[in-house]
């Protein structure tokens, strides 16, 4: 018993694996702009780069969640843009709760279809209402300006992560067909 509770405490090849290739998903998406889509609010832009923190928590659980969340919080640390410096408390702590408060939510929703649309949700709540709510706190933003991206910005993130994650979670859940046939077996 206590052999299998050390293993399971142990970070695996895959959790390390998984995580980076998630990662790295996220830095593609900020350093090629694609995760930055052009909308009609007052940022001109949403952001879809946390969705690679959402699918790794839903897929392969909080610790991939957050590990990924890391390396996104952490990209974002080195690479400060805009008002908010590179602050790590407002740059990587949001970042990691997405992968936590996303895997709790789906989990709370049976692991479902449903589970992962609601947690896509969460997770984009946790990105925007952590990332401006901590810049405000700290004083890097006005209360005035953080609650105006919020309520312009935060329901197009909401429906782009929902379609995303919907989307995403279906392809990487679908049952493969067999390789091959049982009639192939006999031969």
């Amino acid at each position: 018993m206590k052999q299998r509770n050390k293993q399971s405490k142990k970070l695996s090849t895959r959790t390390i694996a998984i995580s980076g290739v998630l990662g790295a998903i996220t830095i593609m998406l900020s350093v090629t702009g694609l995760g930055m889509i052009p909308m009609p609010s007052l940022a001109g832009r949403a952001t879809i780069m946390h969705v690679p923190v959402i699918l790794g928590a839903i897929l392969e659980g909080p610790v991939v969640g957050a590990f990924t969340g890391f390396i996104f919080g952490l990209y974002s640390f080195m690479t400060p843009v805009g008002a908010i410096p590179a602050d790590p408390i407002v740059r990587i702590l949001p970042r990691i709760l997405i992968g936590i408060t996303s895997y709790y939510t789906y989990v709370l929703f049976r692991r479902s279809s449903f589970g992962a649309v609601m947690a896509a949700i969460v997770g984009t709540l946790t990105n925007t209402i952590g990332y401006l709510g901590l810049a405000t706190l700290i004083g890097y933003l006005p209360w005035a300006a953080s609650l105006t991206v919020m309520v312009t910005q935060m329901p197009f993130e909401l429906v782009l992560a929902a379609v995303l994650i919907l989307a995403l979670y279906k392809a990487f859940t679908r049952k493969s067909a067999p390789v091959f046939d049982e009639e192939d077996d006999e031969s």
